[in-house]
């Protein structure tokens, strides 16, 4: 628990409190995708040296909480950044900031770009001084396994957000298979396996 405090993130019960209120203010299949994402984030950890299956759970369920403030595209990650980092939650600022940044850039981002100017120079700036860790890179795989209510075949995922979009950058998508890769390597097993594909539902 000591770690928890440390690192700046929340509990796991004060972050399943903070998704619930912010599902209020924004009802949507989000809400559940990132409890999906959580689970998913959780499972991988537990068979990684160096990382918290705890921490990565938090981590996971929170990526998206930007959106408590409405329906935004570019924006959800300014403003989940900003309410994190209001709360003191460093660690979890700064993955709402990276799950949906593989490069580091704005310029493959998918959706619209609905930031105000100040808005889009906080991520810019934000994403330059950042130093991607093993727990943005889980994160930014699991969001691209989660749907609103199982996990999915991360092909099938991003073939979604290409139909929903009209696009999805070759870049992006070669990076999420490679994270897939990645983690394997990591976990020594398929990480549908890991992560429960076949059976959990929520």
């Amino acid at each position: 628990m000591e770690m928890m405090i440390e690192e700046m993130i929340p509990t796991r019960i004060e972050a399943e409190r903070l998704l619930r209120e912010a599902e209020k203010d924004n009802p949507g299949p989000w809400g559940n995708h990132s409890r999906v994402t959580a689970h998913c984030a959780e499972k991988i950890a537990g068979l990684c040296d160096g990382l918290y299956a705890e921490k990565a759970y938090v981590l996971g369920l929170l990526h998206d909480i930007g959106r408590k403030f409405g329906v935004r595209h570019l924006g959800h990650v300014s403003d989940g950044y900003t309410y994190m980092k209001a709360l003191g939650y460093d660690e979890v600022a700064k993955v709402c900031l990276t799950h949906s940044f593989h490069n580091q850039s704005t310029k493959d981002y998918i959706g619209k770009f609905d930031t105000s100017d100040e808005e889009l120079e906080l991520i810019n700036h934000a994403l330059a001084k950042v130093v991607m860790d093993d727990y943005d890179r889980l994160i930014q795989l699991c969001d691209s396994l989660a749907g609103s209510e199982c996990v999915l075949d991360i092909e099938e995922r991003m073939s979604d957000v290409k139909r929903r979009y009209g696009y999805y950058p070759q870049e992006k998508w070669d990076a999420n298979i490679r994270l897939k890769r990645y983690f394997e390597e990591k976990t020594g097993k398929d990480i549908y396996y890991v992560v429960e594909k076949e059976t959990y539902r929520l």
